[in-house]
């Protein structure tokens, strides 16, 4: 599938492709005749411009002249782009969904190029990117053929008919990869996570076997007891940070911050950056910088910088 024309209220695909082409072909050029026709009229228009009025277009007249030459005229600069594009593709034998992959490959192997050649995977594993070329792109002659169908009289004409679905079954390849190699290439944002067994002793997991409603009802409440006895540990904590001119409002004392938890209902000059889970792991202990600034810097009241600024 190429992509979906809401136009046309269908999708653009092997068989509709050629249909597509020529509709875009007609469209293009019934909108270039009108628009040479509206341009002729509209130079009279201009020409006469000094004439008395009632020699001239009426209001009216003139009203519709504008609008038809305006709705023509965006639609003729849209419907040019569009056909440039789909001709385009059609010459490259590239569809607008292998267009969008053509392009990811690109940005994998730029990441993967500063990376030593391989990026990271699922459940830990590497994955090698190297380049693929496009194999589909067999010459324009060959593409245009394939995407149009039949011989090239046949490409314009209107009552032609639509290609057999047999024949976007198979296409040739220009033999540039080995066979073996498939197309779109490997991603590995795409690689599907390995299936983890469950342990059925766990509330959080359950088997691929359907469970009762009563065991379903057990597992809720296990999950529950869970959860409120992580909430209730002494290591689960969340510190609220102080807006900025609170904590640093003598900016000498800035080694000199007091830092509460909210469990015994102070708030922290340190911020949301020192939650903890319930193991006790600050957001530093997987690589955030807690000493940034992030978000409050530039939210001082106007009073404040006032007061301040009075003050020095």
């Amino acid at each position: 599938m190429d992509h979906h024309c809401p136009w046309t209220a269908n999708c653009v695909s092997h068989r509709t492709f050629p249909h597509f082409i020529r509709f875009l072909s007609y469209a293009v050029a019934s909108t270039s005749y009108l628009e040479y026709f509206l341009y002729l009229r509209a130079q009279v228009v201009w020409t006469g411009r000094n004439l008395p009025s009632y020699l001239g277009p009426s209001i009216l007249e003139l009203t519709s002249l504008f609008v038809f030459v305006f709705v023509n005229s965006i639609t003729l600069f849209a419907l040019s782009i569009l056909l440039a594009r789909s001709l385009w593709s059609l010459g490259a034998n590239i569809t607008t969904i292998e267009g969008w992959e053509i392009e990811r490959h690109s940005a994998l192997l730029r990441r993967a190029r500063v990376l030593g050649g391989y990026l990271d995977g699922p459940d830990g594993i590497k994955v090698k990117i190297t380049k693929q070329e496009f194999p589909y792109d067999v010459g324009i002659y060959q593409n245009i053929k394939q995407g149009m169908g039949g011989c090239p009289i046949s490409w314009f004409w209107p009552f032609a008919a639509t290609p057999s679905t047999h024949s976007g079954l198979e296409f040739d390849v220009n033999g540039f990869e080995d066979p073996s190699v498939l197309w779109p290439p490997p991603d590995p944002d795409r690689i599907p996570r390995k299936v983890k067994s469950n342990d059925p002793d766990q509330p959080f997991t359950h088997g691929d076997h359907s469970t009762s409603s009563a065991a379903q009802v057990e597992s809720f409440r296990r999950r529950q007891e869970q959860d409120i006895a992580r909430m209730q540990g002494t290591n689960f904590q969340i510190q609220r940070r102080k807006l900025f001119h609170e904590r640093y409002s003598n900016p000498e004392d800035l080694d000199a911050i007091q830092y509460h938890s909210e469990s015994d209902g102070g708030l922290s000059s340190e911020g949301e950056e020192s939650w903890r889970n319930s193991e006790g792991e600050r957001l530093q202990d997987f690589g955030v910088d807690e000493d940034a600034d992030f978000y409050d810097e530039d939210n001082i009241p106007l009073a404040e910088l006032l007061r301040r600024r009075q003050e020095s």
